[in-house]
């Protein structure tokens, strides 16, 4: 039998999703994967079923419906302050793991060095292996998960090609600092290094922190890649539809890596999308109003139990402490979790490059009644402590 190629060694299967599938087996309350319990709004199922009923069912333009471009452009040049051209600076993924992969495969040749900050979300390891990239891992230092100028100055010195940054930050809900976005773009323009972004977070963030773009920093645009997707911000996980954002030469190329990847995106789903993408400014605030009455409602049962957490700054991420139960292994903990208490979580040590076994991540995009019923499971464990 012939043998598989030798990048398959090298990563395993998504953590989170075992996870899910796990706790879909003991019907659990499933806090791991990060996807809503709840619809989008309804104006947007509305124009989904409009949609199919207007026969939007062929290939959409491969790098994206023009209706579904012109309307990301116009939202996305609001909030960065950029002048996006639709037909120019993007191209429409499916969903933001495939703009990830896209603009790795971009920016990156097979054995250049890409800066991973850590802890990190599981698939940017597996898209540098799958890129033949090589990681170089910055710490990320809690409580606030700040890092060390000087040892990532030491990383680009090394001959970083490219820095991936998640911000707002999945898991730890870090949301970077103006002062340490100007620290990595002070670098990247230095040591003339792409930063690719992954943005997917940046309506979820709550006070007194606020998201800014990398990219419309001076002298930025042009080195910076940007990715995005709409499953986040408008509940629509499953609809799978991402992009990516940057410099005309270098969309150019992603596109052309996007095209044999993919094709494209579902075409009645972007023509949809428009509706999302037109929504006012109070959707925006209501969206982070309603996150931030989940996130206080979930960590209140933390606070209950008396279990240490990262308070999240962005995101809907939160990483616990769990080193005062008997259970040492994090994997072990989480299966325990799942099959004994009835809640899911991801272990910590998914997201690290470094051993780390004492944290599971939750999530909290969730219904409230939700969030309850997995908080009233999780007070079980303030007998155990």
């Amino acid at each position: 039998m012939p043998k598989t190629s030798h990048r398959t060694g090298l990563f395993t299967e998504s953590v989170i999703r075992e996870m899910t599938r796990i706790s879909d087996r003991y019907n659990a309350v499933n806090l791991s994967q990060g996807f809503p319990d709840f619809d989008p709004p309804e104006e947007l199922i509305q124009a989904a079923k409009q949609a199919l009923d207007d026969g939007y069912h062929q290939y959409a333009v491969t790098w994206g419906a023009p209706a579904f471009r012109k309307a990301l452009a116009k939202k996305q040049s609001k909030w960065t302050g950029l002048d996006i051209d639709p037909e120019k600076h993007m191209v429409v993924t499916c969903g933001s793991t495939e703009a990830m992969m896209v603009s790795m495969m971009t920016a990156c040749n097979p054995g250049d060095k890409v800066i991973i900050f850590s802890p990190f979300y599981e698939n940017y390891s597996a898209d540098t292996i799958l890129t033949g990239a090589v990681p170089l891992y910055v710490e990320m230092h809690p409580p606030d998960f700040g890092f060390d100028p000087d040892e990532l100055r030491k990383k680009f010195e090394e001959g970083a090609r490219a820095l991936i940054l998640c911000n707002p930050s999945n898991p730890t809900g870090k949301v970077f600092s103006e002062s340490e976005l100007r620290v990595i773009a002070d670098l990247a323009r230095e040591f003339d290094a792409f930063v690719i972004t992954d943005e997917v977070y940046e309506h979820i963030v709550y006070d007194p922190y606020r998201h800014l773009y990398i990219s419309s920093f001076p002298d930025m645009f042009d080195r910076v890649i940007s990715c995005g997707s709409l499953s986040k911000t408008y509940s629509i996980t499953g609809w799978r539809l991402g992009y990516v954002i940057a410099s005309s030469r270098v969309i150019d190329q992603a596109r052309k890596i996007h095209d044999f990847l993919t094709v494209g995106a579902a075409a009645p789903l972007q023509q949809a999308a428009v509706t999302a993408l037109e929504l006012p400014d109070s959707y925006y605030r209501s969206l982070k109003e309603s996150y931030t009455r989940k996130k206080t409602c979930f960590l209140s049962y933390l606070d209950k139990i008396g279990l240490p957490y990262t308070d999240p700054q962005g995101a809907y991420y939160v990483l616990v402490d769990f080193s005062d139960f008997d259970i040492k292994d994090d994997t072990a903990f989480c299966k325990w979790l799942i099959e004994e208490i009835g809640v899911a979580g991801v272990p910590g040590s998914s997201f690290f490059q470094r051993p780390v076994n004492h944290l599971v991540r939750f999530h909290f995009a969730k219904q409230e009644e939700t969030l309850i019923a997995a908080g009233e499971k999780l007070l079980k464990l303030k007998s155990i402590v």
